[in-house]
């Protein structure tokens, strides 16, 4: 791929240092790019993306004040043409068909960002998408497959941080009956034997996190 005339311009956003460090030694390496600036969190990423207006932005899921899929939504509402990578350590497709919906071009495992950072980046800046084939190939998995509403996300979210049927009809206002109805339907949905079995599923596959 041609040097182009003037860098790409990356946004690196994550509230680990460390990482945006290992980024920085990697794009310092290359004539292609620049790394114009760094964000530690989603309030400061789109604060730094509205000074910076960088042509590819690297972005965390997992951060403080905003998380990377409002952060990401925030972003492309006020620049639809932004180019988004968006970097996670979780394979889940769930989480992946999220950020994909939500406008992301790319989509990186950390433990694979030395070997395929680089060439995502000048995919990205040229307009391709890029997503690992393992990521991919979840996606198709499941592509079928009816989604989780919000309310059964809540419940599902109890249940894995471990609250009896009860509880959670009392911090959701409802019945247990209808709890019970949901944990029905989201067992049916996820193809899950029981409740640990359905926790188990949804956190592989980045419907919930703990």
């Amino acid at each position: 791929m041609p040097v182009p005339a003037t860098p790409i311009r990356l946004l690196a956003v994550d509230d680990h240092a460390l990482l945006r460090e290992g980024i920085a030694a990697l794009v310092q390496q290359q004539d292609d790019m620049v790394l114009a600036g760094e964000a530690a969190d989603g309030v400061d990423a789109l604060v730094q993306f509205r000074r910076l207006k960088p042509d590819v932005t690297l972005l965390d899921l997992q951060m403080p004040k905003m998380d990377g899929i409002d952060t990401l939504i925030a972003i492309r509402q006020e620049f639809p043409d932004a180019r988004i990578i968006v970097l996670t350590t979780y394979r889940g497709d769930a989480q992946a068909t999220r950020a994909l919906k939500a406008g992301a071009m790319g989509y990186l495992l950390k433990s694979g960002l030395r070997r395929e950072l680089l060439d995502t980046v000048r995919a990205v800046h040229a307009g391709q998408r890029r997503v690992p084939p393992e990521i991919a190939s979840g996606i198709a998995e499941h592509i079928g497959d009816e989604a989780l509403s919000p309310r059964e996300i809540d419940v599902l979210r109890r249940v894995a941080a471990g609250a009896s049927n009860k509880i959670i009809a009392r911090e959701l206002g409802i019945t247990e009956e209808t709890v019970k109805a949901h944990m029905k339907n989201i067992l049916g949905k996820l193809s899950a034997q029981d409740r640990t079995h359905a926790v188990t599923i949804a956190l592989r596959r980045g419907i919930i996190e703990l």
